[in-house]
C-alpha cells in the first residue's frame, strides 16, 4: 500500500505542476506577469514534491529491480516528465511574451 500511495501522491504533484504551468502561461498571455511568476513558482514547488518522491521511489528499488513496473509507475513518470518539460518551455515562452510590447488582446 505504500507504494501506492507513493505513485499516486507523485501523479498528483506533477499534475498540480502541469496545471500550475499552463496557468502561468495564459496568465502571461494576458499580460499579468505578476500572476504568471506566481503560478510558475506554484510549479516549482509542485515539481520539487514529485521529484522528492521519484528520488525516495528509486531509493526504495535501489537498482535491482525491486519495484514492480507497472502502468501506474510508467504513468506517473510520464505525468512527471510532462509537467517539468512543460515548466521548462513555459519560463522561456513567458520569456518571450515579456518581449512583446502588448501580448494581452493580440494573443489572448
Amino acid at each position: 500500500m505504500e507504494l501506492e500511495n507513493l505513485i499516486m501522491e507523485l501523479l498528483v504533484h506533477a499534475g498540480s505542476a502541469r496545471s500550475h504551468a499552463l496557468a502561468a502561461l495564459r496568465q502571461a498571455r494576458a499580460d499579468d506577469f505578476d500572476a504568471a511568476e506566481t503560478s510558475q513558482q506554484a510549479a516549482r514547488v509542485a515539481i520539487g514534491a514529485a521529484h522528492r518522491l521519484q528520488t525516495e521511489l528509486i531509493g526504495l528499488d535501489e537498482g535491482s529491480g525491486k519495484l514492480p513496473v507497472t502502468l501506474i509507475v510508467v504513468h506517473a513518470q510520464d505525468h512527471l516528465m510532462n509537467a517539468m518539460l512543460i515548466q521548462d518551455l513555459a519560463a522561456d515562452i513567458i520569456a518571450l511574451y515579456r518581449r512583446l510590447p502588448y501580448a494581452g488582446e493580440q494573443y489572448a
